[in-house]
């Protein structure tokens, strides 16, 4: 489907990037032929190779717009994330956002793909730190240091508040993921479980507590 704006080039583009990723995951960067690539996207191979140099050219554009794509999930989010809907619960259902995406089974595999093939691509590991990862935390950090401007939180280094939001959500089922093969994945539920979870720890240290007003009801942010 044709986006806003896109023209039929770069239509072509993302639907050579969408296959490359299918292929990659499938079978691993050396078990991937440009053939096999152009055979997915519907396209020649002379088609490829008029918007990718090579194979580990596409390779690093398809790490570069996963990272992003991720990223602008939890930005959007974020933007969306004003003192209204942080009082009703917004941080957890961000906290939920982030798990799932980020716990997806084939962004898992290509985060494993990554690390497999850093020591001859090191770049290519970078883009994915500093296009993903590196960028959620500058967006979290935003968020946080608003958040704590209008009194809803207590976060005197949003940036260090943004490493302990994502590490407290991410650390166990990230690293269950990665290195047990994920053959026996988390379901949405016990993922959604440990994210909230998460974010009631993560708030009861930078949380602000509910003050009664002078009616007797809560004013500020839960913890």
């Amino acid at each position: 489907m044709k986006t806003d704006g896109e023209t039929r080039s770069e239509r072509k583009e993302r639907d050579i990037i969408r296959a490359a990723a299918a292929t990659f995951i499938s079978k691993g960067y050396d078990g991937t032929s440009m053939e096999e690539i152009a055979t997915k996207a519907a396209v020649s191979k002379q088609t490829i190779y008029k918007h990718f140099t090579d194979k580990e050219t596409l390779f690093g554009e398809v790490v570069r717009s996963t990272a992003a794509g991720a990223n602008d999930i939890v930005e959007l989010v974020t933007n969306l994330l004003s003192d209204t809907k942080f009082r009703q619960g917004g941080l957890a259902k961000l906290g939920r956002l982030v798990v799932t995406t980020l716990l997806d089974d084939e962004l898992v595999k290509l985060r494993r793909l990554i690390i497999a093939n850093a020591d001859r691509m090191p770049s290519l590991g970078r883009d994915w730190y500093e296009k993903g990862f590196e960028r959620m935390l500058g967006t979290m950090a935003s968020c946080f240091r608003k958040l704590s401007a209008q009194g809803l939180m207590r976060a005197d280094d949003p940036e260090l508040a943004a490493s302990h939001f994502f590490g407290m959500l991410l650390w166990i089922p990230m690293n269950e993921a990665m290195f047990t093969g994920n053959r026996h994945p988390r379901s949405r539920v016990e993922l959604e479980r440990h994210a909230d979870a998460s974010v009631e720890a993560f708030l009861a240290l930078y949380g602000v507590r509910d003050r009664p007003n002078a009616g007797g009801k809560s004013s500020t942010a839960p913890v």
